[in-house]
């Protein structure tokens, strides 16, 4: 095994891994050390099926299923782990979520009162130089904030909207909500200190329909702007620029990720699975 950092905030390749074979516990540490370092790792070149894609994926713990769609479809009824994300349809039917249109910075289901402790995707087919997935470091960002917005935020409680998916679609069974303050969703800190590294991470979900608790609607808006406009700074983030047959892991508490939009006459088609969160969200 060879880890590759990016030689950004964040990011690695490992090589030298068949991720269809079963592997050691000391691989799985030497994954889990890589991955604690570096946040988002990829493996390239890989050949896996669904059943594949779930073996691995339950090395790093329980795998959830996927959340409700703005369709109300299973995608993968054989292999209810998997999350198909694909704007590939059949019959005029979607046979996967998220379509071919931006997703917007988010941490996956951060509405959550235990949000998910990894995702984990699969490149099945990819439009060429299309569709990248970026990814932020919310550790370096919280690390490198100017001491007054650190102030302004300093126990301060964020409502994570559960009402809409990374593309801004309705999910199935929730209304509209005009005022950000009525956000159906959990809340969570703006900052926690991870209790295995004691380092502390911004924790801020998605911008859109966002709140703080306890300010005045303008107020919120004012700090969050200002929350987001320093984490998602480029300085901050590392780029998947993807090809076919490509692993990638992320760790959902520690990064934001948002992917761009592409042609929809192209296809796109992965599967995803989504490792169990570990532990609720505390300052």
């Amino acid at each position: 095994m060879e880890i590759i950092k990016s030689g950004l905030a964040l990011g690695a390749e490992v090589k030298g891994m068949d991720l269809s074979k079963d592997l050691s516990s000391q691989e799985v540490d030497q994954i889990n050390k890589a991955w604690d370092e570096n946040l988002v790792l990829v493996f390239k070149n890989q050949n896996l099926t669904d059943p594949d894609l779930i073996k691995f994926s339950k090395n790093f713990g329980n795998l959830d299923h996927p959340a409700p769609n703005p369709f109300g479809i299973n995608f993968s009824p054989e292999y209810p782990e998997i999350n198909v994300i694909s704007n590939v349809k059949k019959e005029g039917k979607p046979t996967g979520i998220l379509g071919d249109g931006e997703a917007t910075w988010h941490s996956d289901m951060s509405y959550q009162d235990v949000p998910p402790k990894a995702g984990i995707l699969y490149s099945l087919e990819v439009p060429k130089d299309q569709g990248d997935t970026h990814f932020a470091n919310m550790i370096a960002a919280y690390e490198d904030m100017p001491e007054d917005l650190k102030n302004r935020i300093e126990g301060k409680i964020l409502i994570h909207d559960s009402a809409h998916n990374s593309a801004g679609q309705l999910r199935k069974g929730y209304e509209e909500v005009s005022d950000p303050s009525k956000t159906p969703g959990a809340k969570h800190p703006i900052v926690f200190k991870d209790p295995n590294t004691g380092k502390k991470s911004l924790f801020i979900g998605r911008r859109p329909y966002a709140y703080v608790i306890g300010l005045e609607l303008s107020e919120s808006e004012k700090l969050l702007d200002d929350i987001w406009a320093h984490a998602t700074q480029k300085k901050y983030t590392w780029t998947q620029r993807w090809q076919a047959n490509e692993l990638l892991m992320w760790k959902n508490l520690f990064v934001l990720h948002k992917r761009d939009a592409f042609d929809p006459n192209t296809r796109r088609v992965m599967h995803r699975t989504q490792v169990t969160g570990e532990m609720k969200i505390s300052a």
